[in-house]
Parts: C-alpha cells; sequence; structure tokens
C-alpha cells in the first residue's frame, strides 16, 4: 500500500495530538498523585513523528523541562527528525528535477 501525501498527513496531525495528550495527562497525573506514563513511551511517541506535539506539550505545561537525560533525548529526536526531513526534501527534489529533465 503506498504512502499518499494526505495519508502522511493525517497521521502526522494525529501522532502530534496524542503526543501533545500524553504529556498533558503525564502533568495532571504527576500532580493527583496518579499512576504516570513512562517516559520511554514519552519518548516514543516523539521518535515516531510526534516531535513537534512532544515539544509543544512539554512547554505548555512545563513538564519534562529541566528533567535530564529526558530533555536532551528528546531535543536529539528533533534534531534527527529535522535532518532527516531536509535530507529527503534535498533527495525529492533532485529526484522529481531528473525526473522532469526526461519529459
Amino acid at each position: 500500500m503506498p504512502i499518499t501525501v494526505p495519508g502522511l498527513l493525517c497521521f502526522l496531525v494525529a501522532i502530534n495530538v496524542m503526543s501533545f495528550c500524553l504529556f498533558w495527562y503525564d502533568k495532571h497525573a504527576a500532580r493527583s498523585g496518579w499512576r504516570r506514563i513512562r517516559e520511554r513511551t514519552l519518548l516514543q511517541s516523539a521518535f515516531f513523528g510526534g516531535s513537534i506535539g512532544a515539544m509543544a506539550g512539554s512547554q505548555v505545561f512545563r513538564h519534562k523541562t529541566r528533567k535530564e537525560p529526558f530533555r536532551t533525548r528528546l531535543i536529539l529526536i528533533v534534531l534527527l527528525q529535522t535532518i532527516v526531513t531536509a535530507a529527503c526534501a534535498i533527495f525529492a527534489s533532485g529526484y522529481l528535477d531528473a525526473f522532469a529533465s526526461v519529459f
């Protein structure tokens, strides 16, 4: 099944909303004394595409902004995704230019 642009955008919106909500819930659970979400789960949601939602949730709820090594790992995930996105954009641009020159 091919990946379509609208499908990818829907996935990214959904995972970022989910990441944001996970940070909200974890902050709420921390204040209420409830069972917390594992840091691993929060980082995984960021790694699999929800880094914007994770960073936004972290800042909006002031949650895990000073906790090391969590903060550093989240920043590294954002940097990795930025580099991969830039590389994909450069590759796709070159690929599309080469494809267009055929016609």
